[in-house]
């Protein structure tokens, strides 16, 4: 967390270079606490020792774990203080209390007992925690959930896939409204049920049954009546729909968004329901949905490995960023597919699969990105570790703060520039500079110094 009144103590705090007598001094500001919560594996002990000494309600939380040595877990078992040694603790119950998932383990450490126990505590707000924490359960502990008396409790059951609901148990979990919506968009569904389904007066369980992929032709011919927008879309990336239908369902859709609907809107964009059933069908029918209009279909279709080359060129030339990325992450996409996509859309740092480590991005052009006009173009230079000063200058002097942080992280970083940075108006790049490794220990001790540590 960056401290926006002391972020240089809070990067400090987690940078990785910092020493054992750096640490010990932070720990006596509450930045610096903040900012080695953040750090990675073990704390020596004497900082955990510090740690102790100048702890505060949040520190006590984190003080834990693989964080310590085994004497040091025991030292923070055995406090006088009941605050600290109960931090933890109080925290799960506390996040258990409003209702936020916490990590089985967690849950296991904080309340003494083993998942097996937990799973049968009278509490049903910690029964309802266990049940989303614990999703590699055995089915008799997921039977006893299913008929739990409290539907908060039976909804957790049922809120991630696993471990599912046996085929024994589905009439009763559709029948409950604790955990239909859920069930009725991921199980094989007779049509009694899905005549009862759509009996409901919940869109949400409309929505749920028009995504379930294992509807058949029947079912989905029943569902071109309701006029929801969820619903028409998810009918309209059915398999058991033909091209004119689909374009008229997308046509009515676009038609209420025109008009001003949200729903339509958030279905159009922001729907979960996808073709996914286009990437088992044969070769020649996936290769009709090269033309097709509606995106969803040509990104999934970027998705699949074994497509022939002209294939490959009609998606790398895509009028849609998104199905170019997919199809940009095939195992054999030429070189200047990669660059050329990097160069026009960028390559964030939040995405799962970065293009530019896409085994042919070219790397040696990376530095030649400092030239694009677009900033958050520019910003892909930074992935070259071998960034030339000049570069970097022009980076951490650039008016947005997000090339400046990505300047004051990057490590070839020069001495002067992290000075620089240090003083940097925008307390986020402030803490990324001091956080570099390559900061140098004199400065690390200077800004302790002028903080009074």
């Amino acid at each position: 967390m960056t401290s926006l009144d002391h972020p240089q103590l809070s990067g400090l705090g987690r940078n990785p270079a910092a020493s054992e007598d750096v640490l010990v001094r932070l720990a006596a500001h509450r930045a610096g606490r903040h900012g080695m919560s953040r750090r990675r594996g073990r704390l020596p002990d004497p900082v955990a020792e510090a740690l102790l000494t100048h702890a505060d309600d949040d520190t006590t939380v984190w003080l834990r774990g693989h964080r310590l040595s085994p004497a040091m877990r025991r030292r923070v078992a055995g406090h006088p203080d009941p605050a600290v040694r109960e931090a933890y603790a109080d925290f799960v119950r506390a996040m258990v209390d409003v209702g936020v998932s916490i990590g089985i383990d967690g849950l296991e450490e904080a309340y003494g007992r083993p998942r097996t126990a937990l799973v049968e505590d009278r509490d049903p707000r910690l029964r309802a925690v266990v049940a989303q924490a614990w999703q590699d359960r055995p089915v008799a502990a997921q039977l006893r959930l299913l008929a739990d008396p409290d539907p908060g409790v039976r909804a957790a059951a049922v809120f991630h896939r696993r471990p599912g609901v046996p085929p024994e148990w589905r009439d009763r979990c559709l029948a409950d409204p604790a955990t239909r919506v859920n069930l009725a968009g991921r199980v094989p569904l007779t049509w009694d049920q899905f005549a009862q389904l759509m009996l409901s007066e919940e869109e949400d369980v409309r929505s749920a049954v028009a995504s379930n992929p294992h509807l058949t032709a029947d079912m989905v011919a029943r569902l071109l009546d309701v006029a929801d927008p969820p619903v028409r879309v998810a009918v309209a990336r059915s398999r058991h729909v033909d091209g004119e239908t689909r374009d008229r369902l997308y046509a009515l859709v676009e038609a209420d968004r025109a008009a001003g609907s949200i729903a339509a809107e958030v279905a159009l964009n922001w729907s979960s329901a996808e073709p996914g059933w286009l990437r088992d069908a044969p070769l020649d029918e996936r290769l009709t949905y090269l033309d097709c209009p509606h995106t969803v279909f040509r990104r999934v279709l970027a998705s699949c490995p074994d497509l022939p080359e002209e294939a490959w060129r009609r998606l790398d030339d895509d009028p849609d960023p998104a199905v170019r990325r997919t199809a940009a992450r095939r195992p054999d996409t030429p070189p200047h597919v990669l660059e050329r996509l990097v160069r026009a859309h960028g390559d964030p740092d939040d995405t799962r699969q970065p293009l530019v480590e896409h085994p042919n991005f070219p790397r040696h052009t990376l530095r030649t990105f400092i030239d694009e006009p677009d900033p958050h173009i520019r910003y892909v230079a930074l992935r070259d570790p071998g960034l030339p000063e000049s570069a970097l200058h022009r980076l951490a002097t650039a008016p947005e703060p997000f090339l400046r942080g990505g300047a004051a992280r990057h490590p070839a970083v020069t001495e002067p520039l992290l000075e620089r940075l240090l003083a940097d108006p925008d307390p986020k790049v402030t803490d990324e500079a001091a956080a570099n490794p390559a900061l140098h220990p004199t400065r690390m001790h200077r800004v302790l110094t002028d903080a009074g540590l």
